[in-house]
């Protein structure tokens, strides 16, 4: 049970001293503090005020075993208890540290055989950015600066992962990014971009496109394509059919690193290990976060391929690059213990042929609604299109992108969590969700569409 907090107060102290992330902080003023969350337990969240949520955003993309995970606990206090603390400067490693690393080279299979340690998925693609241009320079490249990766992408939010992100109508006006030598092409969204086009030809034009940006900057200049396998926080942009096969064909022709960002992806939430298994690629280096902790300690990775380390360790000297709770031996050790977990109770494999499958057909069921223009998911990520006019991809254009929040909105209030983005609703629940839950989680956003109905038509007025 929850301690008993004094939840007015604290929303009173938010207010005054806590800035969250990324939030509209004259909101939460307005809103009289955050609303307070004190527990969680299997796929369920509480709030201060005692309602049951059920969690269909896995925390934020991360919870993948579940809240309430004795085992994680235990870990952490042993680990705690023999060595709380050691970092990685100084020629030293810690065991978890090292069996991590060993025990994420096997999952990932093939050349990516090294791994270096982060805290969080913007660190892990500061570090893609920083080792790329590193591994160039000394590898007789050093023009080979440039990224390429896609509009409305997300890498993060540090300098160098909001500007390899494409949100250039959100993120990119804070802090005057994007920083040089990031240059953005199409997203694969076909509900978007590619409305009512041939799946195959729209597939072909959006890779058609990254090699025209690649010829266009100079291909002696481009030092890596960046993307996720499925567009997460952009609003699961499920690429077309051998879209992941055609970038990686371009990547081979020029001599490009291909870096697949798997911070969503990885660890099961597809279907697969990582999300580039699932579509069948082989990337040079891959950026890992969430799902490797199951968010219970901040912990992140860069996995790097073979022939990116053989340059490094024979030219590159040192790596001036790191962070102090690089391979943390509390965070590596819980990390061992959550993968531990999925393996054992074989969550992979049951999102694959159970969850997965049974979400999309579950989805299925509002494709009648008025207000849904599409329904999408693979494996336990989706996402629920809202338009103004059936059979369209039109938007309710009085303010366009409101629509998303105000069907979430509705859902937290009907007791369910998830993610408003744009005019679509998106959801990432735990991996051991059960049918009935995902039942349930429909359920809801059927409701919730038919509740906020009034307040989406009135965007038009």
């Amino acid at each position: 049970m929850a301690r008993n907090y004094n939840i007015p107060e604290l929303r009173r102290l938010d207010v005054a001293h806590h800035l969250p992330a990324q939030a509209n902080y004259g909101e939460i003023v307005a809103l009289g503090g955050s609303r307070i969350i004190t527990r969680a337990d299997g796929c369920t969240i509480w709030d201060g005020d005692g309602n049951a949520i059920l969690d269909g955003m896995a925390g934020l993309w991360c919870v993948n075993v579940g809240y309430g995970r004795e085992e994680l606990v235990q870990t952490a206090a042993d680990q705690m208890r023999e060595l709380p603390f050691y970092n990685t400067f100084f020629k030293t490693a810690t065991p978890p540290t090292v069996m991590l690393a060993t025990k994420l080279a096997e999952l990932l299979g093939g050349d990516l055989q090294h791994v270096f340690f982060n805290s969080s998925g913007s660190e892990a693609n500061d570090t893609v950015m920083r080792m790329v241009r590193h591994y160039w320079t000394v590898n007789g490249q050093p023009k080979r600066t440039i990224f390429v990766s896609r509009w409305n992408a997300y890498h993060g939010s540090t300098m160098a992962g909001a500007s390899l992100g494409g949100m250039y109508k959100t993120m990119h006006p804070i802090g005057g990014l994007p920083i040089p030598g990031v240059e953005h092409v199409a997203q694969p969204y076909k509900f978007g971009e590619g409305f009512g086009e041939d799946e195959e030809s729209f597939s072909a034009r959006c890779a058609q496109e990254i090699e025209d940006r690649i010829l266009k900057v100079g291909p002696e200049n481009v030092a890596a394509f960046i993307g996720e396998p499925v567009q997460g926080a952009g609003g699961v942009i499920i690429p077309p059919k051998g879209y992941w096969k055609r970038v990686e064909a371009i990547c081979k022709k020029y001599g490009i690193l291909l870096v697949i960002d798997e911070v969503i992806c990885g660890f099961g939430r597809l279907g697969s290990w990582f999300g580039f298994q699932h579509y069948g690629v082989t990337p040079d280096l891959v950026p890992m976060a969430k799902g490797l902790s199951s968010g219970y300690l901040p912990v992140s990775a860069t996995a790097v391929s073979r022939k990116v380390v053989e340059v490094l360790r024979e030219k590159g000297g040192d790596f001036v690059h790191g962070y102090t709770y690089s391979g943390h031996p509390v965070a590596a050790a819980v990390a061992l213990k959550n993968l531990e977990i999925i393996e054992r109770e074989g969550l992979v494999e049951r999102v694959k042929t159970d969850t997965g499958p049974y979400l999309a057909e579950a989805l299925s069921r509002l494709d009648g609604d008025p207000l849904v223009g599409e329904t999408r998911s693979l494996g336990l990520i989706g996402a629920v299109e809202i338009v103004a006019k059936k059979g369209t991809n039109q938007r309710f254009t009085g303010q366009e992108g409101k629509a998303g929040p105000i069907v979430r909105d509705t859902c937290i209030k009907n007791g369910l969590m998830v993610r408003g983005i744009r005019d679509s609703i998106v959801m990432c629940p735990p991996l051991i969700i059960s049918r009935a839950e995902i039942d349930r989680m429909i359920d809801i956003i059927a409701r919730s569409l038919r509740e906020a109905e009034p307040a989406l038509r009135a965007l038009e007025a």
